[in-house]
């Protein structure tokens, strides 16, 4: 009896420390302080937890992409790879098109976490179901990267519209640049990959 009682306070003392977390995390992301200034929004999907735990723990490499992204003109700013100041990160600006599901690649990170701004136009992604998904190429450590199979009744399939942001941590298995219902499929986008901390 007082091992399950001592089980069933260890239980309830991890929920509430979870709860408080949450709780704490949703303040942090709703008062914007992480914003510095910059009006884009993240999109619903955002694993709110996971982006505060990761701000904190590498808070001058978050600052560092959201100073870029407020003093840069997203609109203007050349195609291709651009140095992000003070840090080790780069920001790839693409200008393409969302394509069919069955010519989009499905991908994870270990080492990186996948920051994307749609910066015009509508991108489609998916969220994969990890119950369903099963690997299908094995990790490669060099590309950062692991493939899967999925389900697409299991999978989430949301659209992006301008001015909002996805982040992909490890433990989100996607697929990005998707067609949309959308009449116009080209997009300008920004990607950055950030590294993820454990």
């Amino acid at each position: 009896m007082t091992k399950r009682l001592l089980l069933l306070v260890l239980i309830l003392t991890m929920a509430i420390s979870v709860g408080a977390q949450t709780k704490e995390a949703k303040q942090w992301l709703k008062q914007g302080e992480w914003r510095n200034g910059l009006s884009v929004q993240p999109h619903k999907t955002l694993d709110v937890n996971m982006f505060y735990e990761q701000y904190h723990k590498n808070k001058a490499q978050w600052e560092a992409l959201f100073e870029w992204l407020r003093t840069t003109d997203l609109q203007t700013i050349p195609a291709g790879k651009h140095p992000i100041p003070n840090s080790t990160l780069v920001a790839s600006v693409e200008d393409s098109e969302n394509g069919p599901l069955k010519k989009r690649n499905t991908e994870s990170h270990r080492k990186k976490i996948d920051f994307q701004l749609v910066v015009r136009g509508t991108e489609g992604f998916a969220l994969l179901d990890h119950e369903s998904s099963t690997v299908s190429k094995a990790y490669d450590e060099k590309k950062d990267v692991m493939r899967y199979n999925y389900v697409k009744e299991k999978t989430n399939f949301f659209d992006v519209k301008a001015g909002r942001f996805v982040i992909f941590f490890p433990t989100d298995w996607h697929i990005a640049k998707l067609q949309t219902k959308k009449k116009d499929q080209t997009i300008r986008v920004i990607v950055v990959k950030m590294d993820y901390v454990e």
